[in-house]
């Protein structure tokens, strides 16, 4: 019985706040890769944050002043559906913003953000962001470069975003989120799991600039296994065209539970 009441806490997408008692984990997914993850401290963290021109955002999510006191900024790469509000976003709250090591180097040289907020760290490093709380950087495979329009020229450059990478996020009681970031499935996926053993994978599925649901499948039942999984990064445009239904399909009779979520849900562990 205690099992089944801790899978039922543990996978339920709640609709009002307050729910739980206070210390749970809360994950609100605002679209795209964009999170915002509050630990059992009550620390907030946001991922990826393109949230002002997400067009899945809901509306009244469109506000950087509704995500509250924000305590730390990650971005897994350089392009513009990943990090477009995060300068802000760490300025707003005079907070550090970890990114690829290079792209935070561009960030510097070209002020937009200043050299507090911008701590260098790169893959296989680790972080005591918390007490408690550890966040790695792993790798991903695919791009980075960052689009920059010059306030001088009113002109795009493109200038170095460092090599993309996900996070490994250790909380407070131990439980361990992965967050793949822009990805392809990689063999050493498995290397992931064995050192980190992550419990909740966030993982693209949409296709054309990330894996696929079929690729997504593979990585789940073939290298990472975690016990729950969240798909993201798919129909925010004509070419993310992938869809839980079919990442589920290509899951088969997996162990790991998918959890789908709708732009502006929240769940709680």
């Amino acid at each position: 019985m205690r099992l089944i009441r801790s899978i039922f806490f543990v996978c339920s997408i709640l609709l009002t706040p307050n729910i739980f008692a206070q210390g749970a984990i809360e994950l609100l997914w605002y679209g795209q890769s964009a999170f915002r993850l509050t630990t059992q401290s009550g620390k907030v963290i946001v991922i990826d944050p393109w949230i002002l021109k997400n067009p899945v955002t809901p509306p009244e999510l469109k506000n950087l002043d509704g995500i509250g006191k924000v305590d730390l900024v990650l971005v897994t790469h350089a392009h513009w559906d990943h990090m477009a509000d995060a300068p802000e976003i760490a300025k707003k709250n005079e907070v550090p913003l970890y990114a690829p090591g290079d792209f935070n180097q561009t960030l510097t040289n070209l002020g937009v953000l200043p050299p507090k907020l911008l701590p260098r760290m790169n893959k296989g490093g680790t972080v005591q962001a918390f007490p408690g709380v550890k966040i790695s950087a792993v790798h991903a495979e695919h791009s980075s470069t960052y689009v920059w329009r010059n306030p001088q020229t009113d002109k795009d450059e493109s200038h170095p975003g460092g090599e993309p990478i996900g996070f490994v996020i250790e909380l407070e009681n131990g439980f361990t989120i992965y967050h793949a970031g822009d990805t392809d499935v990689f063999g050493d996926m498995a290397l992931i799991q064995k050192r980190y053993q992550p419990d909740l994978v966030l993982l693209p599925i949409g296709g054309n600039f990330t894996m696929d649901p079929r690729g997504a499948a593979l990585a789940i039942n073939d290298y990472l296994k975690p016990k729950f999984a969240i798909p993201m990064h798919y129909k925010t445009n004509p070419f993310n065209i992938g869809t839980p239904e079919d990442f589920m399909k290509y899951l088969g009779n997996s162990k790991t539970k998918v959890m789908v979520m709708k732009p502006g849900d929240t769940l709680k562990f």
